[in-house]
């Protein structure tokens, strides 16, 4: 399987212990772009997730190749999120780890399935890797800074029957 990740995830997972999932979830390895590696890692310097992710052998850096692509897609989305889309796309990945809203419905507009940080989170409770949804929830948004709209929240605890 093909898995590209996005800064966000690997930072919100690492705030609050679980970047370990993404590796349960996906254990040969997870491809990051340079500017994700360079957000996360060199400017992340100290940070969550900069340690942990330069650490990891299953996260592996890969350059995108058409860079005229990116600059396109930096007209709605950032260096970062351009990239792992890009990289996705040219890796025919099956699944994009993304976050934010408009680099989501961008890569779905690029037909590329697309998971986020709260969708790791569901899938590691239904296996049973964690006790408590809403207690990794509730960490990510106070320990991650992490923003949940209170009807995906809801939604989330929903699908778990934690509601």
């Amino acid at each position: 399987m093909i898995v590209v990740a996005n800064s966000s995830v690997l930072i919100a997972l690492c705030r609050i212990g679980m970047l370990n999932l993404l590796h349960q979830k996906f254990p040969e390895r997870i491809f990051i772009p340079e500017a994700v590696w360079h957000e996360v890692v060199k400017n992340g310097r100290g940070q969550p997730g900069s340690e942990e992710v330069s650490s990891s052998s299953w996260i592996k850096v890969k350059k995108v190749k058409d860079e005229k692509l990116v600059s396109l897609l930096r007209t709605e989305l950032d260096q970062e999120e351009a990239e792992a889309i890009l990289l996705a796309s040219e890796q025919k990945a099956d699944l994009v780890l993304l976050d934010e809203k408009t680099a989501r419905r961008v890569a779905k507009r690029l037909g590329l399935p697309v998971l986020g940080t709260i969708g790791i989170l569901i899938w590691a409770k239904r296996v049973g890797l964690i006790d408590s949804l809403k207690e990794q929830l509730d960490a990510l948004q106070k320990e991650g800074n992490f923003r949940i709209a209170p009807d995906v929240y809801n939604k989330a605890l929903r699908a778990v029957s934690e509601d």
